[in-house]
């Protein structure tokens, strides 16, 4: 079995982005002589998420605005208690984005099927900055035969 580790980076913009990594991934995917098996998209960040979801602009909008009515940035959360924890001076006040990301999921696998993502005709691999503006990197592991 063939396994290909990489990092794909992301300058994200301020509050809620939502990014479709889809054709970083495909062009990993070409690089490999891997016909059958399997991406894996890892978040490496707590405030950030994943999803297999249709990349529609107004759709993206929808899931936003449902977003910050699950989890408010306008709420009083204990986390953005800064004065009570060690925190770097730069902290932002972001509990709302970390509660966002645990509705979400951190993860996702791709089958690959002849060398090609098998995705769905309308599926796309999101990536969700929750807390931005900041630079992001996610994991991909691509691995099979």
């Amino acid at each position: 079995m063939l396994i290909k580790n990489e990092l794909i980076e992301i300058e994200t913009s301020e509050g809620i982005s939502i990014h479709n990594i889809t054709p970083q991934i495909e062009e990993l995917l070409a690089t490999t002589a891997i016909a059958n098996g399997q991406v894996l998209v890892f978040s490496r960040h707590t405030t950030t998420a994943l999803a297999i979801n249709e990349d529609e602009e107004r759709l993206l909008h929808d899931v936003k605005v449902h977003l910050e009515k699950l989890a408010p940035p306008s709420e009083k959360y204990l986390h953005n208690d800064l004065h009570l924890r060690v925190v770097p001076p730069d902290e932002p006040m972001n509990a709302h984005s970390h509660l966002m990301a645990m509705m979400l999921s951190n993860s996702e696998v791709i089958p690959v099927v002849d060398g090609k993502l098998a995705l769905g005709t309308w599926q796309s691999v999101l990536f969700f900055d929750l807390d931005g503006p900041r630079t992001r990197s996610i994991s991909i592991q691509i691995s099979g035969e």
